[in-house]
């Protein structure tokens, strides 16, 4: 297959398995949205399954890609660490209208949990959420080396980053300010991780 005709198949199957899940989704819809036959599908990718495992990986790989820059680009050099930790969460939170097509299908993994192959749930979240967590913790655990953190395990504390910042405001309530919740993540973040803080728990 082009490379053209290969980016349009995954691309409009991405549109749709994220609109309609994986379960409702079928080949006739799937071909028709990328414009090829149905036939092409079970010629490259054998079946819904295997075309659905494509298309979780290469949009995960895209948008960790994309995730991991801006992360490389707002923790890589640190000046003044609480200021650049509420950037960083501004940045992280702010809606990037090319990823929600994968944000979208995300939350229709997490629906269908039950009907999709275990496998290819484990190399998304390999490809995907566990990638870019071990991409911030390298960075907290760097800034720990510097001194700046206090860190027992770098890994859960790119998680609470994440969570007290851009989890915090998905959390927030409508009209809400993005960077007043932000400004009290960081704090909170903080308030655990700050060199001379003695509880971890």
């Amino acid at each position: 297959m082009r490379t053209d005709k290969q980016r349009a198949l995954l691309d409009g199957a991405l549109r749709v398995f994220a609109r309609d899940g994986y379960s409702r989704a079928s080949i006739d819809v799937l071909a028709a949205e990328a414009g090829v036959s149905s036939r092409t599908i079970y010629n490259h990718y054998g079946d819904k399954a295997g075309l659905f495992r494509a298309v979780i990986l290469d949009s995960s790989d895209r948008v960790a890609e994309r995730q991991i820059a801006v992360a490389d680009k707002l923790l890589g050099r640190i000046a003044r660490l609480e200021p650049d930790l509420v950037e960083f969460g501004l940045q992280w939170a702010k809606r990037d209208p090319e990823t929600e097509p994968h944000w979208a299908l995300v939350r229709q993994i997490q629906a269908d949990l039950d009907h999709i192959d275990p496998e290819t749930v484990a190399a998304w979240k390999e490809r995907g959420p566990t990638r870019v967590r071990l991409a911030l913790a390298g960075h907290l655990r760097r800034l720990a080396a510097e001194g700046h953190l206090e860190l027992d395990d770098p890994s859960l504390a790119a998680v609470h980053l994440v969570q007290l910042t851009a989890g915090s405001v998905a959390a927030a309530e409508p009209g809400e300010d993005w960077e007043a919740v932000i400004r009290s993540g960081v704090g909170v973040f903080l308030r655990a991780y700050a060199p001379g803080v003695t509880s971890r728990s």
